[in-house]
């Protein structure tokens, strides 16, 4: 159980953004904030199937329902809009204490599970573009945005290992599910299936959701001095490659940075790129002539490795720095796609199964880099907003990476479609070379550890709260 009450100190640093210091996980929450990692991460697991799972589904529903190729990738580009386009406002009503982490995580529950109860029992395409597409897509986008801002917000010390942890759970969570819909999921037993996986889904968020709660504003580890975190290279390794944002920055401000619609014009390219590798590497498996079992193995690998490249890049990206690893991804994710359709053509299983690993890397592991890169550059204070800004981008890399890759296929074949994917995603790389800190020039770094004198003393205010109960 959380303290009544709590003491916490303001501490505010020469550059004048606020570290509120003193209180625990514990006492704000009753649980160590580890909580605030494996719960995020769980949930992430329950709800990947949406994305990684339906390019090995969509075939079972085509032959059910009588829908056509472009019917079932349109499902999926409508979901992959909704998905993002709930960040945004999700962010903001819980920046305005509108709804809190809890509320959203239930509600994202209750639509993930009626977006597969849909599909399960009518073979309506309205109803399921309604059903799974919109809600969904509401759904899954609620869970997504809450635990990847949920993990920033307690972690701001820390937050790219974790980060990219926590979203790796999106993407292999779906392993079992691509297995069962490659092996046992026929017209003759898809829709218990479908609602098993619906109630999975439901129940998984719901006991992982009841125990989310966010941090005060400002909030800090009180084991790490702030001020010493932000200014020696020692005590903090990241520091030199990942500089902390310098003040904190409302939405507004930041696009007026220029940098937030760079990451966002960024991410609508690579992410149109992500999608399409994941939604159409089972088709082409299939049509490069490909068995059952390496069809499922490929998209089995690409969702493994995505997930676990996630949390990979998280770390190196703590080294290397954000920004360089980020154009490093992009531009592995550029050569998958060219690899893939290499290996497809000549039918050589053991360099299509390379290039699934390969695309499985590249095709998710800008997302965790783009988590981190946003409150970094911004700060954490409205990083839901500013975050939900950013990921808002997916909703056109959606529509790019399913329903319009499906219309390329058709009219070009797999071939040009890959070929425009790999050119598309070589220009997302040479954008991110452009992304600056806003309010950073080079070498405040060294300034911040000798401080001028008019600033060389902290402002430190002491306060007594009363912590908010559980919500």
């Amino acid at each position: 159980m959380s303290s009544a009450a709590a003491t916490f100190q303001e501490i505010t640093d020469h550059n004048g953004r606020v570290y509120r210091v003193g209180e625990s996980p514990r006492d704000i929450m009753g649980r160590s904030r580890g909580w605030m990692v494996w719960l995020p991460w769980l949930a992430m697991m329950a709800v990947s199937v949406f994305e990684y799972g339906w390019g090995a589904a969509e075939q079972t529903l085509e032959k059910s329902y009588g829908w056509t190729l472009g019917d079932t990738f349109w499902l999926a580009s409508i979901w992959a809009v909704f998905q993002a386009a709930v960040a945004f406002p999700a962010g903001r009503l819980r920046e305005k204490n509108v709804i809190s982490a809890r509320t959203a995580m239930l509600a994202g529950a209750v639509c993930s599970g009626i977006g597969y109860f849909t599909i399960a029992n009518s073979s309506n395409l309205v109803l399921a573009f309604l059903g799974y597409s919109v809600l969904g897509g509401i759904g899954a986008g609620l869970v997504y945005a809450t635990c990847i801002n949920m993990v920033g917000k307690w972690f701001p010390e820390k937050r790219g290992a974790r980060t990219g942890f926590v979203n790796g759970g999106f993407a292999y969570g779906a392993v079992p599910f691509i297995y069962i819909f490659s092996y046992v999921f026929n017209p003759g037993d898809f829709s218990i299936v479908l609602n098993l996986v619906g109630l999975y889904m439901l129940v998984a968020v719901v006991v992982c959701g009841f125990f989310f709660k966010d941090p005060p504003k400002n909030w800090w580890p009180s084991e790490v001095d702030p001020l010493a975190w932000a200014s020696d290279h020692g005590k903090n390794r990241s520091l030199a490659k990942n500089p902390p944002a310098v003040r904190q920055f409302s939405p507004m401000q930041a696009i007026r940075t220029g940098m937030l619609p760079l990451m966002w014009l960024c991410l609508v390219i690579i992410g149109g790129v992500s999608l399409f590798g994941i939604n159409f590497e089972v088709p082409f498996a299939k049509v490069s002539g490909f068995g059952p079992f390496v069809v499922a193995s490929s998209a089995g690998i690409l969702s493994i490795v995505n997930g676990t490249g996630r949390a990979l890049v998280g770390w190196l990206s703590d080294r290397l720095g954000r920004k360089q690893t980020l154009t490093l991804v992009l531009l592995i994710a550029a050569a998958a796609q060219f690899g893939v359709l290499w290996a497809g053509s000549i039918h050589n299983l053991w360099l299509f199964m390379f290039f699934a690993f390969v695309t499985g890397f590249g095709s998710g592991a800008f997302y965790p880099l783009f988590a981190a890169l946003v409150p970094d550059y911004f700060g954490e204070n409205n990083n839901a907003t500013n975050y939900g800004l950013v990921y808002s981008a997916k909703l056109f890399g959606g529509i790019g990476g399913g329903g319009i890759a499906a219309g390329v296929i058709v009219a070009w074949g797999y071939t040009g479609a890959y070929l425009l994917a790999g050119g598309i995603a070589i220009v997302a790389a040479v954008l991110t070379l452009f992304l600056r800190q806003p309010g950073r020039k080079r070498g405040i770094i060294e300034d911040l550890t000798t401080p001028p004198a008019a600033a060389s003393e902290a402002a430190v205010s002491g306060h007594t709260s009363r912590l908010a109960g559980s919500d």
